[in-house]
């Protein structure tokens, strides 16, 4: 590893690290806040949706069998966004409840499918090489990004396509950190430092901003809405009233996203 390399690849990491709960809140929280609810991952709507991550992906699917493995797939939106033209698609997810709902969905959509249960990159050695590798909203759990992206790049016949929040995906809710534990969250890493580490790797990797949604009133709070946030934020079930009056006072936001994209020569 070159020495920009280990730099960028340090600062991502530390930055990553300040994003952990303090001990003594952990401590006393009824439930782990890292959830990862798989029917919230199910794909619904409209896949086609035109964003830089799939017209990326898109730009290079051609031939008569294009092949995309989603690593960190959970239900499968961003492999299945791209049937067609993809013709058979790849899930790796460390959860086999995310693989179940990725297998259901492609066989509704009548795609030939695979699916690997395992960390990422711990199971690239069992997992074919596609045309186009995806890995949406993955790179904030991932502190080691430069074997994961090396192993993203070395199954991509012609190009890999990630996707992420600009900030961290949990910053949304650092008002609420602050309000019920006065608690400061970080404001780094950023999409930026990923692209970074990407680079300092010898990828000729580019970044495409983009924004979903607009400013509005608050939504409509549903009681899943409120379960998710309060466990989230450490709290017991006894501030669901407080916790729902938070989400119901914040006006909805854009979210803001970049793609990442590079080529490859596999």
């Amino acid at each position: 590893m070159s020495s920009s390399t280990s730099a960028a690849a340090h600062r991502w990491t530390e930055a990553l690290g300040r994003w952990g709960i303090p001990e003594h809140i952990l401590h006393q929280a009824p439930q782990s806040p890292w959830i990862h609810p798989v029917e919230s991952f199910r794909p619904s709507g409209n896949l086609h949706v035109d964003t830089p991550s799939r017209h990326r992906a898109l730009e290079v699917l051609t031939g008569d069998t294009p092949s995309v493995l989603d690593v960190g797939c959970g239900g499968g939106r961003g492999a299945l966004g791209l049937v067609p033209p993809a013709r058979s698609v790849v899930g790796v997810d460390h959860q086999q409840s995310m693989l179940d709902v990725f297998a259901d969905e492609a066989t509704a959509r009548g795609v030939r499918a695979q699916m690997v249960l395992g960390d990422w990159p711990d199971v690239a050695e069992h997992t074919p090489v596609c045309d186009v590798v995806v890995c949406h909203h993955v790179f904030y759990n991932v502190r080691d990004l430069v074997p994961f992206a090396a192993a993203l790049t070395s199954h991509a016949r012609a190009r890999v396509v990630v996707e992420l929040p600009e900030h961290h995906p949990l910053s949304h809710l650092s008002d609420g950190w602050k309000r019920f534990w006065d608690l400061d969250r970080p404001v780094e890493p950023t999409a930026y430092d990923a692209l970074d580490v990407l680079r300092s790797m010898g990828l000729d990797a580019h970044a495409e901003p983009f924004t979903v949604g607009s400013d509005g009133p608050p939504p409509d709070v549903s009681d899943l809405d409120v379960e998710h946030t309060r466990i989230r934020l450490c709290l017991p079930p006894s501030r669901d009233p407080e916790v729902r009056e938070f989400l119901e006072q914040r006006p909805q936001r854009p979210r803001h996203l970049v793609t990442l994209w590079w080529n490859t020569s596999n």
